[in-house]
């Protein structure tokens, strides 16, 4: 049996199905930021001020406007601003980053009717029947879908990853309407393509939208992780499991960053951990879980194990890139700029002319980047002040822009997972020996 939650939430929204429904949304945001600029506009004539466009765009009122209608959305117009955020901050104008940041915390769920509909295309009308005490408010809502902890027939404690409905078919056009929007904006640079990121986001998003897809990565990563009493991970239930519902076995944890409660060694050895996989999925199985989003983790203090949690963002890397990254770090820590130059230059960034001014700022970025790892010390993310420093070395590479292009998109999504652990690692104030990690790939 369903159990529903009396009262009001504010968290229900009902999410856009069709193609029409989700360009209406997309239409009604432009017009209410357009509307918006025009009273701030006025609002700052009558003060007798000239304002520049970007400032009339970029108010918090339209910003609101932005991350409302994305995060009502879900589904890849919420993804894409989530990735834009992520992976091409220096490129967009630090407003409009935070606009987009923001969907990383932000994300509403279906309300009861239109998740009894998922629910009944996915098991048929009876579907109630199949489950006992299924819980319609989710225990956890993203860009994708939702999760509901409830009780297989058996008698197991499971959940169910319910995918919003409507969101599989409009990955093309969401994604090509949040590209529009962004040009008619004027906030991408004119001249920056990112059609290659737009292509390839289309299809790395079409493959989190089929759970079967997910549920062969999540088998992979516990047969991979078995026997490392370091994580554990839910099980797969294939008998429930459909393509727009995912059945596992419930694992229960505390959410990642409460780990900050607890002594310094305990917080080291969770980072260790955490770094230490994720240089296992690069360099050993070409495999990574790229979604650098906190919840995707969880912790379990009476038994010091770590939750892994969704795969849906999981993505296989050449060979080629592999090696080519392992090339780059080696090059990093052996302070060879030249070799790091032909690294990047190798996995698909333009690195400039050799003596020119943009290729020695970009490799002070990549040098930058890979701080963590150059030395044979104990890092402290705490006292770090990298992120200040790309922040600032980010906002000299708009000086350049007859060089910029887009990022290569393999690279895209493993630095979405290094600027996570990153993120993670400073949130925990952790102190980890990176380089002594990295070592054991690079031999």
């Amino acid at each position: 049996m369903a159990r529903g939650k009396k009262g009001s939430d504010d968290n229900h929204k009902s999410i856009p199905t069709s193609r029409v429904s989700r360009l209406t949304r997309m239409a009604r945001m432009a017009s209410g930021v357009a509307g918006g600029m025009v009273a701030e506009g006025t609002r700052q004539l009558r003060a007798g001020n000239r304002p520049r466009v970007k400032d009339l765009l970029l108010t918090p009122a339209n910003a609101r406007r932005v991350a409302e209608q994305l995060a009502t959305m879900r589904g890849a117009a919420m993804k894409v601003g989530q990735m834009l955020s992520m992976d091409t901050g220096e490129f967009l104008p630090r407003e409009l980053a935070d606009i987009l940041g923001r969907l990383r915390s932000d994300a509403k769920y279906m309300p009861p009717a239109q998740l009894r509909k998922a629910m009944v295309q996915a098991y048929g009308p009876d579907w109630e029947t199949l489950f006992h005490n299924f819980d319609m408010k989710p225990i956890a809502a993203a860009s994708i879908g939702q999760v509901h902890k409830t009780t297989s027939p058996d008698g197991r404690e499971i959940v169910l990853k319910v995918q919003y409905p409507g969101v599989a078919a409009s990955i093309d056009s969401d994604v090509d309407n949040i590209a529009s929007l962004l040009r008619i904006s004027g906030l991408l640079p004119a001249d920056l393509d990112i059609q290659p990121l737009l292509e390839d986001a289309k299809c790395q998003l079409k493959g989190e939208a089929d759970y079967h897809k997910e549920a062969k990565f999540l088998q992979a990563f516990g047969d991979m992780l078995g026997d490392d009493e370091r994580f554990v991970l839910p099980e797969v239930l294939p008998e429930l499991t459909q393509r727009n519902v995912l059945a596992m076995t419930y694992v229960d944890g505390s959410p990642i960053d409460t780990v900050i409660d607890l002594p310094q060694a305990q917080r080291d050895r969770v980072m260790t951990a955490l770094i230490d996989l994720m240089f296992m999925e690069m360099f050993k199985l070409r495999m990574v879980q790229t979604d650098p989003n906190f919840a995707n983790y969880q912790y379990r203090r009476k038994t010091g194990e770590i939750v892994l949690l969704d795969f849906g963002a999981t993505r296989r890397f050449k060979a080629a890139f592999v090696n080519n990254y392992k090339k780059l770090a080696a090059a990093a820590i052996a302070q060879n700029r030249d070799k790091v130059a032909a690294a990047a230059q190798r996995l698909g960034y333009a690195v400039g002319e050799t003596g020119s001014e943009y290729r020695e700022l970009v490799l002070e970025l990549f040098m930058l980047a890979l701080e963590p790892l150059r030395y044979d010390v104990i890092y402290d993310f705490a006292r770090s002040d990298m992120a200040r420093k790309m922040s600032e070395l980010g906002q000299e590479v708009t000086n350049y822009k007859d060089f910029w292009q887009a990022p290569p998109t393999d690279a895209v999504y493993f630095h979405r997972k290094l600027g996570g652990m990153f993120m993670l690692a400073s949130r925990l104030k952790a102190r980890v020996n990176v380089y002594q990690l990295v070592q054991r790939w690079l031999g």
